[in-house]
Order: C-alpha cells, then structure tokens, then sequence
C-alpha cells in the first residue's frame, strides 16, 4: 500500500510539472525537456556504460544545456544543425575514452530526446505544436495503460519473453486499441485533421512507443538491473516511465519533417 501511494503521489507530481510546461511552452517546456534529456543521459550511462570516463558524463550535459541555450534564440533549422554539430564533437570526443559507443548512443538517445519535443512544441503557430505534443502524450500514456490492464486481464502468449517476460500480445494489442482511442479523442476536441489520421497516427506511435519499451528493458537486462534508478518513489527511474515516449517523439517529430519541414513540422499533421 504504501508503494502504491508512492507511485500515485509521484504519478500526480510529474504529471502536473509536464502539463504545466507544456501548456505555457516557451523556456519552461525547453527546460522541463532538458531536464529529462539530463537525467535519462546519467541514467542511461549508469546502466550502460558505468565505467564510462566522467569527462564524458560532463560533456554530454554541457552540450544538452548548450542545446537548451539553442532552443531559446535558434530557429528549428538552426537547433537541428546545433544538435548535428554537438553529437558531432561528441562523438569526436567520446572516441578517446573507452566505451565510446554506448556513450555515444546514450548521447544520440537523450539528445534526440530533447530536440523531438523542443521542435514539435515550439514549431509552426503555437496550437499545432501545443496539439501536438498533447497527441503524444495522449497515444502513449493510453497505450501504458491500455497494455497493462488488457495484459492482466487477459493474459496469454508473451511477445518477447526473453527481453520483458510479462508483456503479453493481448497487452500489446489492447494497448494499439486504447491508443487509437485517446489519438480520435485529442483531435476530435482539437479540431483538426481527421478519425483517419488520428487512427494512423496512434497506431504508429502506439506500435513504436512499445518498442521502445522493449529497447530499454533490453538495456535493463543487460545491466542486470531492474529499474534504471530510483530517482522517482515507486516509479523507479526517468527512463522507466519515458522510454515509449522517446522512441514516439522521435518518430513522430522524424514523420512531421517530411511533412512540414523544419520550420513548421508539427503543423503537418495538427495544423487548422
């Protein structure tokens, strides 16, 4: 009981500090995004590369905030190139210290991380990105929430035992379906695009938020852990409750490029 409340008091904190950045954009949801590049950057070091040079820890935050520091007087082409340029001098960097290459896609994880969610906010008129990020949130929390009572309930055959032993096809399907949902819901009330595309949309995301599940838990197996900290009572780490996240912002920042450029990406799919 008393990791239970644990888990909702620490549910309800975080939820109110994203949402709340999210709705006011700007510096503050800049911040809060990283924020969490941050510490899924130090995390994921202490999962998958623990031996890794301090220097290294060092220099991956310094160009996640000089990122930040982009994010408030670059324009979304110039915080691509700015991202481009910074995994470029760490890579250059990380080749002189052992372990490079998981330091190396820690970086790429947790600074992709960043830029998705930092472009899709703030690209475009400030509803389409403000629409777009609530999408996400939307289709990936529904797909949590959806495998997990659909796979408690139902049960049956496991997707991938050998990497996550409990998630179930009947979780990973009812997961797609409550996703479809939330994605038809957020854009009905939002009033933009249309059933079909919040059906394609969600089963996309929903589909890769899961994968990304599965890489972590990958990485998590791999480092004989079984949380990726305990930085959040009940919860476990930021990479617990984000790794679907990640992967859909990614993609979904990845599929709004081809659609609106890098000016306005998130108005590809959530404009008026």
């Amino acid at each position: 009981m008393s990791e239970l409340k644990a888990r909702i008091v620490s549910a309800l904190v975080l939820a109110a500090v994203v949402l709340t950045a999210t709705l006011a954009g700007g510096w503050l949801f800049a911040a809060v995004a990283t924020m969490i590049a941050v510490i899924v950057w130090a995390e994921w070091l202490d999962m998958a590369c623990p031996g890794c040079d301090d220097r290294i820890r060092l220099l991956g935050v310094v160009l996640l905030g000089l990122l930040f520091v982009g994010a408030l007087f670059l324009p979304n082409s110039g915080m691509a190139l700015a991202w481009a340029v910074a995994t470029a001098a760490f890579v250059l960097a990380a080749m002189g210290f052992s372990g490079e290459k998981w330091s190396v896609a820690g970086f790429l994880y947790s600074g992709l991380t960043l830029v998705a969610l930092i472009m899709l906010r703030e690209s475009g008129d400030a509803a389409s990105g403000l629409i777009a990020i609530l999408f996400l949130y939307a289709v990936v929390w529904a797909t949590d929430i959806g495998a997990y009572f659909a796979g408690r309930a139902i049960g049956g055959p496991k997707i991938l035992p050998v990497v996550s032993p409990k998630k179930t096809w009947s979780g990973g399907i009812g997961g797609v379906i409550s996703a479809i949902f939330a994605g038809i819901v957020v854009l009905a009330v939002a009033g933009v695009g249309s059933p079909g595309l919040a059906v394609i949309l969600a089963v996309v995301l929903s589909v890769v938020s899961q994968i990304g599940d599965f890489f972590e838990s990958w990485i998590k197996r791999r480092a004989s852990v079984k949380d990726s900290s305990r930085n959040i009572p009940g919860h476990g780490g930021f990479m617990d409750r984000v790794d679907g996240l990640v992967f859909a912002a990614i993609v979904l920042w990845a599929m709004s490029l081809a659609g609106g450029g890098f000016e306005r990406p998130s108005s590809a799919f959530f404009g008026g």
